[in-house]
This record gives structure tokens, sequence and C-alpha cells, in this order.
């Protein structure tokens, strides 16, 4: 695979519920100052994706950081890194499934709650079926879906700008904070932490070790590429958000619809428009819940071998190459978060595990020996500090909700490991 496949790759997996439902949510939150905070994600983003990128080579094993934990910090890092991507991984695919139902219904008028829960349910159950049966996303189909999906926002951005400029540029207003009113810079950062999980798709790209020519080369420069091109995108939707609708309209349009850009679509008011965002953001949403489920359902597989998950987990259909009990575990835990229904619930709580996830993930990173180092510890400094920051920056409930079930699973854990150990 050449540096222009692995791009698109990362375009892919990173341009789905970010763009077309969170970026709403974060406007609600960090109001004008969404575009300070979706370039400092970003910026978090990369050392985060060069940490991975880095332990990808040194380590090239399924599993991602919940193997790094386990070789290079301790078994309990380890532990805590396959729940937390199991539990972060699962709310953004709630949020995936929310986003598609709501974009759905938006197409025939206002967005009825308990429909759309009931259809996100429904949808996450059916491709749950599909992943459990073998399917995969080609590559051919990625390119196709990610043509569509940048081309139908870079039209969704440009539509909009004769409605902004110059009329509503009071909209940007602040564009940075002051220390108080309007919540500040801890508004900032909160929109920062929200935004920053738009951006994990990088992971797909750190893991091509032995898919691409010159790894050492082409890995950073995808990863580099790929943050810019989707930053990009992600600051002409938020400038496409905040101007049309304001930054709290944007915000409310998230979450009573799960489908703020249909929203901005409608008020735009050029036909055909509301229809092509909602064909993109239903593509790439059922992307987002195929990939995830995919993902998911392998970590939990190596975790259930390794003995961290039951062992029912561990079967794998050798007819149809999938680990099937993992891929059902895995969809039913989505779709329980899915009957939540709010999207701003499910995200957030998605916010804080996966910067704890990378927290741990950088923290591996700087244990690497200088041998098979290929960037400044101090990167991987930088991204360990900032996940721990920002993951602060939340909501105390989903802060504590979070916390609560990283000591669950580690109490589970601890629980069967001296049950094992008694038995024995």
């Amino acid at each position: 695979m050449a540096l222009s496949g692995a791009i698109l790759l990362g375009l892919g997996s990173m341009l789905g519920t970010g763009v077309f439902v969170s970026i709403g949510i974060a406007a609600g939150v960090a109001g004008p100052s969404l575009m300070v905070a979706t370039a400092l994600a970003a910026v978090v983003a990369l050392a985060n994706g060069l940490s991975s990128a880095q332990l990808a080579a040194a380590h090239p094993v399924s599993g991602g950081t919940y193997e790094y934990g386990y070789r290079w910090l301790t078994p309990a890092l380890g532990f805590s890194a396959g729940w937390l991507f199991v539990l972060a991984k699962s709310a953004s695919a709630a949020t995936a499934a929310l986003g598609l139902a709501g974009y759905l219904l938006n197409l025939w008028g206002p967005v009825h709650r308990g429909l759309q829960t009931a259809l996100a349910v429904g949808a996450t159950l059916l491709i749950t079926a599909l992943v459990a049966g073998g399917i995969r996303r080609s590559n051919r189909t990625n390119a196709i879906v990610v043509s569509i999906t940048v081309l139908v926002l870079m039209l969704l951005v440009a539509t909009s700008a004769p409605l902004v400029v110059p009329a509503e540029l009071d909209h940007f207003r602040p564009l940075v904070p002051g220390m108080a009113g309007d919540g500040g810079w801890s508004a900032l950062l909160h929109g920062a932490a929200l935004m920053f999980v738009a951006y994990t798709g990088y992971g797909r790209i750190a893991t091509l070790g032995e898919e691409v020519r010159e790894p050492e080369r082409t890995i950073p420069r995808a990863i580099i590429a790929t943050m810019a091109m989707v930053a990009a995108l992600y600051l002409g939707v938020a400038f496409a958000g905040i101007g049309v609708l304001g930054a709290e309209g944007f915000g409310l349009a998230a979450e009573e619809t799960a489908a703020p850009l249909g929203v901005v679509a409608d008020r735009i008011g050029l036909p055909v428009l509301p229809q092509l965002v909602a064909v993109a953001a239903i593509t790439a949403m059922v992307g987002v819940l195929l990939n995830l489920l995919l993902g998911l359902s392998r970590v939990l597989l190596a975790m259930a071998r390794r003995g961290d998950a039951p062992a029912i987990f561990r079967r794998v259909d050798e007819r149809r190459s999938s680990p099937v009990a993992s891929v059902w575990g895995c969809g039913i835990i989505v779709a329980g978060l899915a009957l939540l229904g709010d999207v701003r619930v499910t995200w957030s709580f998605s916010a804080f595990t996966v910067l704890i996830y990378y927290a741990i993930t950088n923290l591996a990173a700087l244990r690497l020996p200088a041998g098979e180092r290929r960037y400044p510890r101090w990167i991987a400094a930088a991204g360990l500090a900032a996940c721990l920051g920002l993951a602060f920056f939340v909501d105390l409930v989903v802060l504590l909700s979070g916390l609560g079930l990283l000591v669950l699973g580690l109490l589970v854990r601890a629980y069967r490991s001296t049950r094992s150990s008694g038995s024995s």
C-alpha cells in the first residue's frame, strides 16, 4: 500500500461520527471557541498518533494498547487499556447508531426521540449480525464512501459561505474566551476533549506496518497528512455550523436530532443538499459501526485469550473466520448504550474513556527502549499530559461514571484472578 492508500484508509476511519454528530455537541459546550478547540484536539491527537505508530512498529500485534500495556507497563494497566477501549468504542459506536437514525429520520421531518432510539438499536443489531457472519469493509467501498463524504462536506461548507460572510460573523465572537463568562477556558478545553475522539481513527494507520511500503517513512507521513486534511474539514464544518445556526443553535441541533449537519443543510436552503448530507452521513455511520464492531470484537477476543474476559469470547467460528461470541457481546453492549438515546451522554463518556486509554498509550511509548523509539520522548510526554489534562474537563457525572467502571473492571479482574489461583 502506498502513502495515498494509507491516507485514504485514515480518512475512512476518521470521517464519521465526529464530523456528522460530535462537532455539534462540542459547539454546544465550547461555543464560538469550537474553532480553537478543534485545532487543539488535532495537535493532541497528532502526538498520540505518533506514539501509537512507534508502538505498533515495535510490537506489531492485534490488540493495540491492551497488548502494549502488558508488554511495557503492568498487567493491571494492560487490562485497563483493554477495558477502557471496549467502553470508549462501544459508546462511540452507540453515538454513531443514534446519528445514523437521526439523519435518516431528519429526512422526513422532526426527529422523534423514541423512534430514533429504536431505529439505532435495530441498526446496531443488524450490523452486528453482518459482522458476526464474517463481512468486512473493502478498500474499494472505503474509497467510495470517503469520496462521497468529502465532496458533500465541501459542498456544505461552500454553500454556507455566502450566508455567513459577512452577515453572521458575530456568531464567531469571542473566538478565544476570557477567563470568565461563557464557560471561559474550561468550556474550550471541554470542547477539545469532545473533539479529540473525532480524530482517533489514526490508530488504523498506526497498525499498517506490514501493509505499506517503507513503513518508517510512510506511516508518520500518512498520520500527519490525514490529520491535517481532517482538521481542515472539521474547521470548515464548524465554520458552516456556527455561521449558519450560531454555536447555541448548532449544539441544540446535535442534542435534539443527532443530525446537526442536516439542520444546517435545511437552513442553507439549497435543493437536494439535505438529502446529499443525509446519504453521506448514513453511509459514513454504517462504516463507523462496521469498523468499530470489528475492532471491538478483536480486542475482546484478545482479552478472553489472556483470561481478562469470559472464556466464551475466545471462540472463533472457523467457517466464517469470525469470533461470533465476541462480536455479539460487543453488539449487545453498543445496543444497550444506544438505548440511552442521548448522543451528548454517549459521546462524552467515549471522550473520557478514550482519553485515559491514550494516556496509557503514551505512557507505554515513554517506556520504549531507545533502540525501538522513532520519535523524541517529549512527544509521548506531551501526549500523556494533554490526555490526562483534557480527561478531567468532561462533565463530572461522566467522569465519575468512567472512573467507577474502570475500578469495577479492575475489581472483577482481581476476583477472577484470585478465584483462578484458588482453584489451581
